[in-house]
């Protein structure tokens, strides 16, 4: 076990304490959905850390990760902090020279790529790539002739004997040690990568459990969004393992609506695209209901947007609303959030970018309560968030700063932010550093406002921020 509290160390102790529960739902190619269990998880990534120090894999040296999220892309992510390296998640939608690119400024040894189409694109540059050495494919390796390419689980296989080697680099982790890359950019320039170290993902994780109300295993959440994003990743990894809830994965958008049915999360995080689809595609349904039906549907909507006010004041309406509003639960919102999968949803938030008052008001009154977050890369993600309690959320803002961060506004209005989810720097650019952190405080870029009880407020931005 690391001496120190990280990501690492909380899977092991997951391992160790639950090593049958499931970890992560997949489901493989021509198959369905499959368990890996706390156990196997840090179990394959033991073995992905071993693969990498048989390879002499220095401490600090970066892992490139360009795929769809699948579970081999949580393992690799895993397994290369387990070996002291650096993963770096590659948006699997990027050219061939912008992946190039990320790939060779973060010093990649190992690049897992997600099928022959992704080696193709790896594949193709390899001459400008001279670090590059090992290409691991996780699906369909066999189709590609390469000396330098593997396969997943046949590079797991390499790493199963070296479980020591292993062991002595997770015990020499500090917590200065840099955890992670995030490639982020404007609109224009090319990608900066955001350090960030073993004590930003440890800490930031558990100010964002303790600020959502703790989960658990009878807890889960669809992983969907690209894992190359800090909101995902934190998610979907780095709280995975600290609250220890099953993840489900799903690899492309198109299938999202089938897993939420299957799933059936109790929390989501979604962007504002995300629930502007859902919210299209509910209202064109509810429009196509005719007679009966199509009456009870106008009038809980009607009764729903009119408790808006009281559910996020108090938790539920009160008199005659608050019968009405329960009425219209159980003939219609019930009814409409187990056709979509969220009848089982507690928590449902909203982040990297700002999102419309009416999309917000419009889940809420069916009974999906959207908490807006804010953050950035470089602050781990979750900074200021809507809690799901009463007293601690405000349609229209981004919330309370999390515990342990300070956010305040210099006198042009920029948001600052310090606490130890705050990034280390900027890879290979003290320019950029120097321009972001200032006195020990991140200057966001973006402009806000407090109103008088502490919430927050974006009003505007002073630059481009991450790509979604």
């Amino acid at each position: 076990m690391p001496a120190i509290d990280s990501i690492p160390g909380r899977l092991l102790a997951r391992a160790q304490a639950t090593p049958d529960a499931p970890a992560i739902w997949h489901q493989p190619p021509d198959s369905g959905w499959q368990a890996i269990s706390w156990g196997q998880y840090a179990a394959q990534a033991r073995a992905f850390a071993g693969a990498l120090l048989a390879m002499g894999y220095g401490k600090g040296w970066g892992v490139a990760i360009l795929s769809d999220n699948c579970a081999e892309w949580i393992v690799a992510d895993m397994g290369a902090m387990f070996a002291g390296a650096v993963p770096a998640g590659v948006y699997p939608t990027l050219t061939g020279e912008q992946a190039a690119y990320i790939i060779e400024h973060c010093d990649a040894r190992v690049v897992v790529v997600q099928d022959p189409a992704q080696w193709a694109k790896v594949h193709a540059l390899r001459d400008g790539l001279p670090l590059l050495e090992r290409i691991v494919i996780i699906q369909g390796a066999e189709q590609v002739s390469d000396p330098g390419a593997v396969g997943f689980q046949a590079f797991l296989a390499e790493g199963a004997a070296h479980a020591d080697a292993v062991q002595a680099r997770l015990d020499g982790l500090t917590d200065e040690d840099l955890a992670t890359l995030i490639y982020t950019s404007g609109t224009t320039g090319l990608p900066k990568g955001v350090m960030l170290n073993h004590r930003n993902l440890a800490f930031t994780s558990k100010a964002a459990m303790d600020v959502i109300g703790g989960v658990g295993p009878d807890d889960c959440m669809i992983s969907y969004l690209p894992l190359s994003h800090i909101a995902e990743q934190m998610f979907s990894l780095h709280l995975h393992v600290t609250g220890g809830y099953p993840l489900w994965m799903c690899d492309r958008l198109e299938k999202l609506k089938e897993t939420l049915l299957t799933a059936r999360p109790t929390f989501f995080l979604g962007v504002p695209r995300v629930w502007e689809k859902f919210k299209a595609a509910l209202e064109a349904k509810l429009g196509e209901l005719t007679g009966a039906k199509g009456a009870i549907a106008r009038w809980a909507l009607k009764v729903g947007h009119a408790a808006v006010p009281e559910l996020v004041a108090h938790g539920a309406p009160k008199g005659l609303l608050g019968v009405q509003y329960r009425l219209a639960d159980k003939l219609f919102y019930s009814k409409l959030k187990a056709q979509l999968g969220l009848d089982r949803l507690n928590v449902a938030s909203s982040g990297a970018a700002p999102i419309g008052r009416d999309v917000v008001t419009f889940f809420w009154a069916i009974g999906v309560p959207i908490h807006e977050v804010y953050g950035q890369s470089e602050d781990c993600g979750p900074t200021t968030f809507n809690q799901p309690f009463p007293g601690k959320r405000r349609l229209g803002t981004v919330g309370l700063p999390v515990p342990g961060v300070q956010v305040r506004l210099a006198e042009d209005g920029e948001i600052l932010v310090k606490g130890d989810n705050v990034f280390v720097g900027y890879l290979k650019n003290p320019e950029a550093t120097a321009e972001a952190l200032q006195d020990g405080w991140l200057c966001s870029g973006d402009v806000g406002e407090f109103d008088g009880d502490g919430f927050l407020k974006i009003t505007d931005r002073k630059k481009d921020l991450i790509i979604t």
